[in-house]
């Protein structure tokens, strides 16, 4: 049975990374399919093609994992996989499945497409990629709530924020000014 794990993944975290692991374990093939929107075309921090590419790294270990990229529908996406195709997401807390679960019936509704939701682990219940893009964009250390290849992409985006965050380090008479 294959799996497809969809998201915006701006970026992926080390808590879809969790889900992915582990999804990876019970499934042949997980496709990680980052979806994009046209209407929010703009609000990504990093462009759909940055996105694959930070994909691609993190999940590079991965024997049975692919990352492909679909604009529309998910059941639409899910019609063009091999029957018996289920969609996977994670969930951190409470607001999370609530929200999951009008999804995951909407999409049994309207497309046939079984959801498999995956807890993610405790210690990442409380990272998202928004939380990680903010911490980021003032220079902070990420690098536990993602994997590698996001907390590289991240540096590079915010290079100037980071540079005199590590000057500021080397010379604390720069805090105050």
């Amino acid at each position: 049975m294959n799996a497809v794990f969809p998201g915006s993944f701006d970026p992926i975290t080390s808590g879809h990374m969790d889900v992915l692991t582990r999804a990876a374990k019970i499934f042949d093939q997980v496709t990680v399919t980052v979806m994009h929107n046209a209407r929010k075309q703009g609000r990504h921090l990093f462009t759909l093609e940055e996105r694959m590419d930070i994909l691609r790294e993190a999940t590079a270990h991965f024997p049975n994992v692919r990352v492909d990229t679909f604009g529309g529908l998910l059941v639409d996406y899910m019609a063009r996989q091999e029957t018996g195709s289920v969609i996977v997401r994670g969930l951190r807390a409470v607001s999370d499945y609530e929200y999951e679960l009008q999804i995951a019936h909407l999409n049994r509704q309207i497309g046939d497409a079984e959801t498999v939701f995956i807890m993610a682990a405790t210690r990442w219940s409380f990272v998202s990629s928004s939380m990680v893009r903010e911490i980021a964009s003032y220079g902070g250390d990420v690098s536990e709530m993602v994997p590698r290849a996001s907390a590289s992409a991240l540096r590079r985006k915010h290079a100037d924020v980071y540079a005199e965050r590590e000057a500021e380090k080397q010379n604390p008479a720069l805090l105050g000014r």
